[in-house]
């Protein structure tokens, strides 16, 4: 079984705020992670769409400065421990989006539901590990507010023969 350490780096107490809370923002340079700029569209369709305090993302994958981080699909190309890492740079690209649309992640009350979608050769069924790679980067940013309800489904194409592809839906604190 594969077994990835779901939190890594420390904090200071210097970067706690006077209840002893780190910042979002803060908790991103504890873990060394600069959060890019959003990704505009690549179809006809918008990146955020907030409704009634929620905030829904389109779904988005393992992108870096426009071009896929990696291709192919997991169980093939693609080894189990390289999908997680692409989950994880996917989740740090949806909190570029949920910035560029709150203006602020801590307007982030809570991380509701995350998709994952994973491109599979035949007979692959570690979804569910290739997408932990989001889980655990969201609830080390976000602590209690990045857990989450989840789905982990297979699928035969992404596009851009991504191996990875997620959204999220997000409450928003009012």
């Amino acid at each position: 079984m594969l077994t990835l350490s779901p939190f890594v780096g420390t904090f200071g107490r210097d970067v706690e705020d006077a209840e002893g809370h780190m910042s979002i923002e803060e908790r991103l340079r504890g873990l060394g992670i600069t959060i890019p700029k959003a990704m505009a569209p690549v179809a006809s369709y918008v990146p955020t769409v907030m409704v009634d305090g929620m905030l829904y993302t389109s779904g988005s994958g393992p992108i870096v400065d426009g071009q896929p981080m990696v291709t192919g699909k997991l169980g093939g190309a693609v080894t189990v421990e390289r999908g997680y890492q692409a989950a994880r740079l996917t989740a740090i690209n949806l909190l570029a989006l949920a910035r560029e649309a709150l203006g602020d992640l801590e307007r982030i009350e809570r991380v509701v539901k995350l998709q994952g979608y994973v491109a599979s050769a035949p007979g692959f069924n570690r979804q569910p590990e290739v997408v932990d790679g989001a889980s655990h980067l969201l609830e080390q940013v976000l602590e209690e507010r990045g857990r989450h309800a989840r789905a982990a489904i297979g699928v035969n194409e992404l596009p851009f023969d991504l191996p990875v592809e997620i959204d999220l839906i997000i409450k928003i604190k009012q």
